[in-house]
């Protein structure tokens, strides 16, 4: 397949005529990195990256601006962004390592750079290929090419250790793609650190692992040849923690996870907020275990209350990758509440309790799926998962599948009873929503009601 062959037509016809105008001024714009890579696999690329040789970039940006919204903000780095296209420009830059951290770079561009020398700062050798839109030349200086078809993972240079968020990158490419890291590049991760990288950049590499990868075990086992789980000690913690093997023969908690990743990545929905959440439930769901874990006086292993348990664990390891507390506060219940469903089925429970659940994790739908991944994370062990279909069931007829119950009553309807703001109204709400999700009512007019008796017993107990 051409580089050309996996854009869609608006795209196409961008990069050809893009190329077409810098060559006519004696620069030539070659399609570069990742769009080169998946064009290879045979994947669509969203993102188009071009690099620009032989002209600078006051040339580049004069001869793109009369025929594309060129947003600028990167022109200080010979970068050009060409809006509503997803076609990233940029002129081949030098850069050199002066210090530790991330920003610790001098970078100078330098458009009379030759593309190997361009393609040589690049991480692996199959983001290191380029291809001419004009002429259809292929430049492969590091036979990237070879190495994709082998689905081998291997890094350019020694240059590779300037930047240490490239493990993660090889992380997910693993995942993504199925491939297999060189021992020489295994070799030289094992010598860096993500000791200054921001949590910023750690956060996109692991959330491409979950929303990306395919066979996110892969991935998972690559960062542990590379000796990095020691900087995720909750994730090391679950390689060798031992398991009942009655219900799950595949091993310990490392190979259980490994197994539940793989799973909830065959079922993944598109919806990426949606599959952020699950998966990241999906990979903390038993971090609990390595501290509850223990082996009872019958030679049985149990982990009591490692759901409840594995929360503050969870916890720790999100701070380490992401400060959004929308993540926190949507996977951690899912956590907490993993082995609910299978409980909630063999107790037959009722609506109240189902309701209850709801609330506390936002959307069962949710729940259900990282269920789900976690009864198929033990082969050889089959189970058709009964309790999911039932609790789907039963939501769809309280119609909370996808969002918790919503309060019936508000502040207005307290003051609408003559209760004044105060700090008891927030109690009330609370004590209303309880009885609420217990079936205690289930109209505005029945809760009016329930608030009347509420106000009553106020009122003649004051204190």
């Amino acid at each position: 397949m051409r580089a050309i062959d996996n854009m869609t037509e608006p795209q196409k016809a961008a990069v050809q005529h893009i190329a077409k105008v810098l060559s006519d001024l004696g620069g030539r714009a070659l399609l570069a990195g990742g769009c080169v890579r998946d064009s290879l696999l045979g994947i669509p690329s969203k993102d188009i990256d071009m690099e620009v040789y032989g002209l600078d970039a006051c040339v580049v940006e004069s001869a793109l601006a009369p025929h594309y919204q060129v947003d600028t903000v990167g022109r200080a780095f010979g970068v050009f962004i060409l809006k509503g296209l997803n076609i990233d420009l940029a002129l081949p830059r030098r850069e050199s390592s002066v210090g530790p951290k991330h920003t610790d770079f001098e970078v100078q561009g330098d458009p009379s750079m030759s593309p190997r020398d361009a393609a040589s700062r690049r991480d692996f050798t199959i983001n290191a290929i380029s291809y001419d839109p004009l002429t259809g030349e292929q430049i492969d200086p590091f036979n990237g090419a070879t190495d994709l078809k082998s689905r081998k993972l291997r890094h350019i240079s020694e240059a590779f250790s300037e930047d240490p968020l490239r493990v993660l990158r090889g992380m997910q490419f693993i995942a993504r793609f199925g491939l297999s890291a060189a021992p020489e590049t295994i070799d030289l991760c094992r010598v860096l650190s993500p000791q200054h990288l921001p949590m910023e950049r750690l956060w996109e590499e692991w959330k491409k692992l979950i929303l990306k990868g395919e066979e996110i075990s892969l991935g998972l086992n690559f960062l542990k040849s590379c000796h990095w789980l020691k900087y995720f000690p909750e994730l090391e913690a679950l390689d060798g923690c031992q398991q009942d093997p009655k219900w799950h023969p595949e091993g310990d908690v490392w190979m259980h996870t490994l197994h539940c990743l793989d799973a909830y990545a065959t079922q993944r929905t598109g919806e990426q907020w949606e599959d952020l959440v699950v998966g990241f439930a999906v990979l903390c769901h038993d971090m609990g275990k390595p501290e509850t874990t223990y082996t009872d006086e019958d030679g049985r292993i149990r982990s009591p209350r490692h759901d409840v348990r594995g929360v503050p664990v969870a916890t720790h390891f999100l701070e380490r990758i992401t400060r959004q507390k929308k993540i926190f506060e949507e996977v951690l219940p899912l956590v907490e509440q993993h082995m609910r469903p299978l409980s909630l089925y063999r107790d037959g429970a009722g609506d109240s309790a189902i309701r209850r659940l709801a609330a506390r994790v936002k959307r069962i739908d949710r729940l259900i799926r990282v269920a789900r991944a976690d009864n198929s994370g033990r082969p050889p062990f089959i189970s058709d998962f009964p309790e999911g279909k039932w609790l789907l069931d039963k939501t769809e007829q309280l119609r909370i599948q996808d969002s918790a119950p919503k309060p019936i009553l508000q502040g207005r309807h307290l003051i609408n009873l003559g209760v004044t703001q105060g700090p008891n109204l927030g109690k009330i709400l609370d004590q209303a929503y309880d009885a609420q999700l217990g079936g205690e009512f289930s109209s505005e007019e029945q809760g009016y009601e329930y608030l009347r008796k509420i106000i009553d017993k106020i009122q003649q107990n004051p204190h």
